[in-house]
């Protein structure tokens, strides 16, 4: 007479875990990652030029910089106008 088991004892089928390709027949990892570009960034990002890390690579980071701040600056305005739109009392 004893408990029967709750959890069953079999695995359930893997529904994700087959792959069309085996690990064998992958290439080898070199073929396909292309170059380590670690080297060079990391050259980039440590030139004593007095620039910040986050604008470092140029134009793009200086646009994003700039997009942030904008962004940022006019966040702080508009809820800084909601707040002082939402203190003042309504006419009735």
């Amino acid at each position: 007479q004893g408990l029967k088991p709750i959890v069953p004892t079999e695995s359930p089928a893997l529904i994700f875990g087959t792959t069309s390709k085996l690990s064998s027949d992958l290439p080898a990892t070199d073929s396909f990652l292309g170059k380590n570009k670690v080297p060079d960034l990391q050259k980039l990002f440590q030139k004593a030029d007095g620039l910040p890390v986050h604008l470092k690579r140029g134009v793009p980071d200086k646009l994003l910089y700039r997009t942030t701040m904008a962004l940022t600056i006019g966040g702080t305005i508009y809820c800084l106008v909601a707040l002082y739109m939402a203190s003042q009392p309504r006419n009735q």
